[in-house]
């Protein structure tokens, strides 16, 4: 059962969580609180509890907890429960601007740090659906559309600019933007202790780790990390955080795709979202060359061109009519975003692969293998890593990067 670890509010558990609904208004005609069948703790990420709520007419709702420590590490890694705030108005926004694209919100409890949310059980996570070699077509092109709803929606372009000036103050996300700091731009070239690779691999973090071109490029992107307040972005955009539902019930198209657990949301460069869905493609397609699943391999690395392609459509069509002050902000910018942002997405992808291999909290797609197909797939991820913070500025286009994946990630299999 959940316990209140040293926690200076209360902390929901399964027997309480129905008589909290009971004391939330905003949630009166949401679900049945008198009639609740099932209560299911579903919290097995790495920060948060999570419950699902279900009741005699199926009608359901998911009730997240913020505690006050990173549940990955435990109690003596303290973390503030305000990023569920940071995740509620996240949400807010982004639903606004993508509807359809997050999950709607109920409520938000300020004071126990609680979001009230709609009930996905009818949609699977998507990393485990991959896993699953399941491909739910059209995933890709909607978590385009929705990193460029955000991008302009947020930024300077799409917002005026005292309510740009006003959401970007209350957005300032400094603990959890420190883990990413930390962990992905960092630790996998100057270990604090949390990394960690199978001992075949060792060998592979060590040269990673001493590749200057790649920590000097490391440096560039947490530089502009740090820096680049460009819009609202997720900031954990990846498939463990997008749930799928299939048209037809299966693993077919999608009918619906959705991005939650924003609670990283802060204002930073837009192709840091675009490049941590690359990364977790490639991983996907190491996963599978692994298990001799070369087709699906192929089709894993060219999400990288959909999820480029109709981010940029989308971006195009959104500056025609969404632009809040168009008198300086011409086609000229625009190709410069574009451009710049497709060529950031290596860097930040780069990034992001190489700390799930290395560093804390990996993904399941890679460490569900068995240690010897492990060993080839890890080698492949961070060896694509690493050539594509050399190679992006010869030619940017996501199909060379997905070119260049497929080579390694085959050259590199140990099935």
């Amino acid at each position: 059962m959940t316990t209140s670890i040293d926690a200076p509010y209360e902390i929901l558990t399964p027997d309480t969580a129905v008589a909290y609904v009971r004391t939330r208004p905003a949630l009166a005609g949401r679900i049945d609180a008198d009639d609740v069948r099932s209560v299911r703790e579903i919290g097995d990420g790495n920060l948060n509890l999570v419950f699902v709520l279900t009741d005699g007419a199926g009608c359901g709702l998911v009730l997240k907890q913020a505690l006050p420590y990173v549940r990955l590490v435990g109690p003596s890694w303290r973390l503030t429960p305000d990023r569920a705030r940071h995740e509620a108005e996240a949400l807010r926004l982004h639903g606004q601007l993508a509807p359809g694209l997050v999950p709607e919100l109920y409520d938000y409890d300020a004071e126990r740090y609680v979001l009230a949310l709609e009930d996905l059980s009818d949609h699977r996570v998507w990393r485990t659906a991959l896993n699953d070699g399941l491909r739910h077509d059209g995933a890709a092109e909607a978590m385009g559309r929705y990193v460029a709803a955000v991008a302009l929606g947020t930024s300077v372009l799409g917002m005026d600019a005292g309510e740009r000036a006003a959401t970007l103050a209350a957005a300032v996300n400094p603990e959890l933007c420190l883990i990413t700091e930390d962990l992905v731009f960092t630790e996998p070239y100057v270990d604090a202790g949390r990394n960690s690779v199978l001992p075949a691999n060792e060998p592979d973090a060590a040269e990673l780790a001493a590749d200057q071109d790649m920590v000097a490029a490391m440096g560039r992107a947490k530089w502009a990390f740090m820096t680049r307040a460009e819009a609202l972005v997720h900031g954990d955009l990846h498939t463990g955080s997008v749930m799928v539902r299939a048209a037809d019930g299966t693993g077919g198209p999608v009918d619906s795709a959705k991005a939650f657990d924003s609670e990283f949301a802060f204002y930073g460069p837009v192709a840091f979202d675009l490049g941590a869905l690359w990364a977790n493609y490639v991983i996907a397609a190491a996963r599978a060359t692994a298990l001799g699943d070369d087709d699906r391999a192929t089709w894993a690395l060219g999400l990288c061109t959909r999820t480029w392609d109709a981010f940029e459509a989308e971006f195009r069509a959104r500056w025609e009519h969404g632009l809040a002050d168009p008198r300086m902000f011409r086609a000229d910018l625009r190709e410069h975003l574009l451009a710049t942002w497709r060529g950031e997405a290596w860097l930040f992808g780069a990034a992001k692969m190489t700390r799930r291999i290395v560093g804390l909290a990996k993904t399941t797609d890679v460490e569900t293998l068995p240690p010897p197909l492990r060993e080839g797939a890890a080698r492949g991820v961070l060896r694509t890593a690493r050539r594509w913070v050399r190679e992006f500025p010869a030619d940017p286009a996501p199909r060379r990067a997905e070119e260049i994946a497929g080579e390694l990630l085959r050259a590199t299999a140990t099935r």
